[in-house]
């Protein structure tokens, strides 16, 4: 998967036209719809493509560090994005003096490694606008205020998400029946369980992190922007990660 191909491409510009100022809300909801639509079909089409040629999409992965401030919020929002676009994620924390190193570790096959990336980018530097641009509340901490609407921006993202890979999973699936060809459902189940296989190989003796317990009150106001937000995206570099500034 290059920067040259065309679907990403027309992602990239799609997002630029929903960040458009000029754009009016119908447009750029209108841009954010397809831009969503895009990316779960490439990844459909990706998998389907790897049936004929397993070599062009591989199994790889991919360690991403994140910086202060919100790192455990921004780790999160990273690992739910990468599970819902059929990677998986290993949180992985690093003792160091003065506290903790926060890294992800990414396992998937390299189009849905790329798809992970540009969205999680995006969706990095969404938060930090939409958090610049909402007032703490009055007497309110400001970083437990934030903690929360990171939450909410998440898990509007992750439900989002969620049902743009299913609509694309059971169109396509529809239409491998009326052809006569190989399940599409089947297919990403394969995927998947040589995915899980790759994780495990790595690590062999896993922990459910436990969920962490938010006071602040900015969980509406994140749901409500993770529902605004684009999920087209720009690629991922090494510096994405400390956009939310304090």
């Amino acid at each position: 998967m290059t920067s040259t191909d065309p679907i990403l491409a027309k992602i990239r510009k799609l997002l630029a036209k929903a960040e458009d100022q000029a754009a009016t809300a119908e447009e750029s909801e209108l841009y954010t719809a397809k831009a969503t639509q895009l990316i779960a079909d490439y990844g459909i089409d990706q998998a389907l493509l790897a049936l004929d040629d397993p070599d062009q999409d591989r199994i790889g992965d991919r360690v991403v560090s994140l910086d202060a401030p919100y790192a455990a919020d921004k780790a999160e929002l990273l690992c739910e994005v990468a599970q819902a676009l059929r990677c998986r994620a290993v949180l992985v924390t690093r003792r160091v003096p003065g506290g903790k190193e926060l890294s992800v570790h990414l396992f998937g096959h390299e189009s849905d490694l790329v798809r992970s990336d540009l969205l999680f980018t995006s969706l990095l530097l969404q938060a930090a606008t939409g958090l610049a641009r909402t007032p703490v509340p009055p007497r309110e901490h400001k970083a437990a205020f934030r903690r929360s609407w990171l939450a909410g921006f998440r898990m509007a993202i992750t439900r989002r998400l969620a049902a743009a890979e299913q609509q694309a999973e059971t169109a396509a699936e529809q239409r491998s029946r009326a052809a006569g060809g190989a399940s599409a459902s089947l297919v990403l189940a394969d995927r998947g369980e040589r995915v899980l296989d790759a994780m495990h190989r790595e690590y062999p003796s896993l922990r459910t992190a436990r969920p962490r317990t938010l006071s602040g009150s900015g969980l509406p106001q994140g749901w409500a922007e993770g529902h605004r937000a684009d999920l087209g995206g720009s690629r991922l570099d090494t510096t994405s990660a400390r956009h939310l500034e304090r």
